[in-house]
């Protein structure tokens, strides 16, 4: 009884790692289905039209409300830091690099997942508990070429072009700022941003978007496709694919940065 008792706990850890590797390995092969429909035929333009839409435009209002407010606010919080060091001229290029590098890709993503993925999760979860899904199977339609190649492509190439937009618009929070409270010259803070403004830095952040694009679209449609249990199933399948993209969003983050700038 008491060798049973000691090993019970060594059974609970032992569970929850199969549970996740298994977990794992239904995503993987997720993923690898999901990637061989978006290279084969037919393409459907029309869908992956539509989810652009959906991904990009229907998002700028609070992608770009986030990168407005957080290029203010860094520009101010900068400011105040380095005027104990005399230091207050970093401001316009500490903004433009963490903006474009970091906070535009993190933030635009994050805030993508909270709308999109969610969006994703409910509408073909509910696709899946009434049957929908097995009814485009029936009609002889592959879901994976129907419902999810569409939203990554759309998502690997919308989501760059929304945080080029959200860098912009956060570089400009930034200029107000600094030019409208701070007291900087307007062409001395424009040149400053643009001399220290690399080709890489907006690359880098660009890369990250596409990455963060694909996540959200993965996990939306992986937690949407693998929802069960009606009305409760579906909730739960949004919580999930909103918190999975997220943390795998500043996973991958890191992993991006590491590639690009390790070296530097």
């Amino acid at each position: 009884m008491n060798l049973l008792m000691a090993l019970n706990p060594l059974a609970i850890i032992g569970r929850v790692f199969l549970n996740f590797c298994a977990a794992i390995g239904r995503v993987v092969i997720f993923t690898f289905h999901g990637v061989r429909h978006v290279f084969a035929p037919p393409i459907y333009l029309r869908l992956i039209g539509k989810q652009m839409m959906v991904i990009g435009y229907f998002s700028l209002p609070v992608v770009g409300l986030t990168a407005l407010f957080t290029g203010m606010v860094l520009a101010l919080q900068i400011y105040l830091g380095s005027s104990r060091f005399n230091a207050e001229n970093a401001v316009a290029w500490i903004v433009v690099l963490g903006i474009t590098r970091e906070l535009g890709p993190v933030l635009g993503g994050l805030m993508v997942a909270g709308r999109v993925a969610s969006a994703m999760a409910a509408e073909i979860g509910t696709m899946r508990v009434t049957e929908q899904i097995d009814a485009l199977t029936t009609l002889s339609t592959n879901p994976f070429k129907y419902l999810v190649a569409p939203r990554i492509i759309a998502g690997v190439v919308t989501l760059p072009v929304l945080i080029l937009v959200a860098d912009i618009i956060g570089v400009m929070g930034g200029y107000l700022v600094g030019t409208h409270k701070l007291g900087f010259n307007a062409g001395t803070y424009l040149k400053n941003t643009f001399d220290f403004l690399e080709t890489m830095d907006v690359v880098s952040g660009l890369v990250k978007a596409s990455v963060f694009g694909f996540i959200i679209a993965l996990m939306g449609c992986y937690h949407g496709f693998n929802s069960k249990g009606g009305a409760q199933g579906v909730g739960r399948a949004t919580t999930d694919a909103v918190v999975s993209a997220s943390i795998l969003i500043l996973i991958a983050n890191y992993f991006v940065t590491e590639i690009f700038f390790a070296g530097r």
